[in-house]
């Protein structure tokens, strides 16, 4: 688990008799063995991950150098690459916090594709069906029941986890399948728009996001992203609720014993889980799409979900970052493949040994425990001097 509260000492200290002392001259930054660990983790399975990835575009006879300049020109070259780079990270962040929530309960939420799609299609749904309701009320309230939408398909699984003790991810990896199907029966029946084309009729206007940055399809779902970001950290650490859901997911039975109320907690951390993967859907169908399109197999952006939170250690703040990291890669990806004509299935493979590196984490820590001298005196003193100001 990523700690992200550090120790910082240094304008008051602590002398060894116990007084306090004033050190203005330098900030002591202490960081535990362990944590130095946990957060190079993610590092090196990203650098690692870009070494093969170097080495797959050396073997088909291209430059690396220039195969990644193609990717960061793809997703930072002009503003629209810039637009459309957080365009894709959007959702991840949602989908990744998704899964980071339900790991932080000891739950693994492979759901997140099925709650996404109802998200998606609910959102679309209250968009297209309610008129002449003001923004402020219609979009805000597609959103929030986009969102609810995913929070129920995820609790019905959470409720047999806690009740009858069914396992989630085999419940979850089957309503991913129960919503693409029936999703599908919705949009070519009750919900279809009149033509051939499998689809809902348009978003009205006062429902979709706004855009956030002129010239471009940027919406203010990255302002709802980042806020859930928060949130869901706030949630986490600073709440009631938060403690009991991080004590049911290290020790159910301990937390149980200490008076927590176990089912309660699976079933709140499964629906809250849901409903973020849920909000995910809902930002693509009132910011991108402006309807539902008929899917004939799964978008992908709630198992991509899953190594969001794998790489950000299923902490919020990491999550974001790990987001980043992903969406840029696909939007980049299409440059590179177009430019320096380099298969964009070689991103396919980075990300990929990211998520197998990240998750075979014990064998890379005791690579890290037991690597370079420097490092290992960093670890064990734990502590980086600062001067100050």
């Amino acid at each position: 688990m990523l700690n992200a509260d550090l120790t910082l000492k240094g304008v008051r200290g602590v002398s060894n008799n116990g007084k306090t002392q004033r050190n203005p001259g330098k900030q002591t930054l202490r960081i535990s063995r362990e944590q130095a660990v946990e957060l190079s983790i993610p590092v090196v399975a990203v650098l690692l991950a870009l070494l093969l990835g170097a080495l797959l575009i050396l073997f088909i006879g291209r430059s690396p150098l220039e195969a990644y300049s193609a990717l960061l020109q793809g997703a930072f070259g002009s503003k629209r690459d810039i637009a459309e780079t957080l365009i894709n990270v959007t959702p991840l962040i949602f989908t990744g916090l998704s899964v980071a929530f339900s790991f932080k309960c000891g739950l693994f939420n492979i759901g997140a594709e099925g709650q996404f799609i109802m998200g998606q299609i609910v959102a679309a749904w209250i968009g297209f069906q309610l008129t002449g309701l003001p923004t402020v009320i219609h979009m805000p309230l597609a959103f929030l029941v986009g969102a609810l939408a995913g929070g129920l398909w995820a609790a019905l699984p959470g409720y047999l986890k806690a009740k009858l003790g069914v396992h989630e991810v085999i419940n979850t990896i089957m309503m991913n399948y129960i919503a693409l199907y029936f999703s599908h029966y919705l949009v070519m029946s009750a919900l279809k728009e009149p033509g051939p084309i499998p689809q809902t009729p348009p978003v009205v206007a006062a429902a979709r996001l706004w855009r956030i940055l002129p010239g471009t399809r940027l919406h203010f779902g990255l302002i709802l992203a980042l806020g859930a970001v928060w949130l869901v950290y706030y949630l986490l650490f600073k709440t009631t609720l938060g403690y009991e859901i991080r004590a049911v997911g290290i020790n159910p039975h301990a937390a149980r014993y200490g008076g927590i109320n176990v089912s309660r907690d699976i079933i709140i951390a499964m629906s809250i889980s849901g409903a973020l993967s849920g909000a995910a859907g809902a930002v693509q169908a009132l910011g991108v799409q402006f309807r539902f399109l008929d899917l004939f197999g799964f978008v992908g952006y709630g198992f991509d979900g899953i190594a969001v939170a794998l790489l950000g250690r299923n902490h919020p703040f990491g999550v974001l970052i790990a987001a980043t990291l992903f969406g840029t890669l696909a939007r980049g990806a299409i440059t590179m493949q177009s430019i320096a004509k380099i298969p964009k299935q070689i991103i396919g493979i980075i990300q990929a040994t990211i998520v197998i590196i990240v998750a075979a984490d014990e064998v890379l820590r005791r690579l890290l425990k037991s690597g370079s001298p420097g490092t290992q005196a960093l670890a064990d003193t734990g502590e980086v001097e600062r001067d100050g100001e």
